[in-house]
C-alpha cells in the first residue's frame, strides 16, 4: 500500500489501565472511541515482556486534527 508523495505523520500513544498485577485493569474502548473520532489509527502496541500491552500506538496524517 502506498502513501501520497509528502505525508508526514503524528504519533499519540495510550497506555491501557492497569491494576496492580499489572494486567490489563478495564476496556479501554472509550478512550479508543474517542481517538478514532480524532482521526487517530491505531498502528501498533508496545508490549511488556512478560505479556501484556505498555502501549498502543497510533498514527494520523500531521493537521487532520486541527479542524482541517
Amino acid at each position: 500500500m502506498s502513501e501520497p508523495d509528502g505525508v508526514r505523520w503524528e504519533y499519540e500513544t495510550l497506555r491501557p489501565p492497569r491494576d496492580d498485577t499489572r494486567k490489563e485493569a478495564t476496556d479501554p474502548e472509550a478512550e479508543l472511541n474517542e481517538l478514532g473520532a480524532e482521526g487517530w489509527e491505531l498502528v501498533t502496541t508496545i508490549d511488556y515482556e512478560g505479556g501484556g500491552s505498555k502501549f498502543l500506538v497510533f498514527k494520523r496524517p500531521v493537521g487532520s486534527g486541527d479542524g482541517a
